[in-house]
């Protein structure tokens, strides 16, 4: 076999291995994008039914309440960001 010959196969080889390491890559985060969805799909449904009730009887007095309310929800923001990047 030439070297030339030789040079392109390995070539090949080398991009058939990348591509496929990539593939798994992806799998695997498609994984973790549907695991972090699932988490995330429970916070946000606990968060809506905790803050209902909240929303409705809230007056001056429930600002720790609303605060805490609030950073649930930036953690459910923040794991959608996660989400995006793994896409």
């Amino acid at each position: 076999m030439s070297a030339e010959r030789r040079r392109i196969e390995e070539t090949l080889s080398a991009l058939k291995r990348e591509r496929d390491e990539l593939a798994l890559k992806i799998h695997l985060a498609k994984a973790e994008a549907r695991d972090e969805w699932k988490a995330l799909e429970a916070k946000l449904e606990s968060l809506d039914a905790r803050a209902r009730p909240v929303a409705k009887a809230m007056g001056d007095t429930a600002g720790g309440v609303g605060a805490s309310l609030e950073m649930a929800a930036e953690e459910i923001k923040q794991g959608f960001g996660r989400i995006r990047k793994l896409l």
